[in-house]
């Protein structure tokens, strides 16, 4: 988790950096949907190897899903605290009674 938080923390600090010196900015100075599209677009490659079963290319492929998750929450100002929030306010209910709940 402490990977995650400091990635999440460079990701931040990029927000105003060069988009010439930082693929990071670069893709953050493209904007929401370009960050959404490419979180999309390396969620279907994990999903490729996950198929294919390939262990090292999925745990690539997942790092690669985790990073640009990252960026792609960046470009919405969601920090990942509060996607943390979210997932320790879920902890202890199962996934079908949350899923109930989200109807109601």
């Amino acid at each position: 988790m402490e990977t995650l938080q400091r990635l999440a923390d460079t990701i931040a600090a990029r927000r105003g950096a060069d988009p010439e010196s930082s693929w990071t900015a670069r893709l953050l100075a493209q904007g929401p949907e370009k960050c959404a599209g490419k979180f999309g677009e390396e969620a279907v490659e994990a999903i490729i190897e996950a198929v294919k079963g390939d262990r090292a290319r999925l745990a690539a492929e997942a790092a690669d899903v985790l990073y640009h998750l990252l960026v792609m929450l960046a470009a919405r100002e969601v920090t990942f605290d509060e996607v943390l929030a979210e997932l320790a306010r879920r902890e202890g209910t199962s996934g079908i009674a949350e899923k109930a709940a989200r109807k109601v």
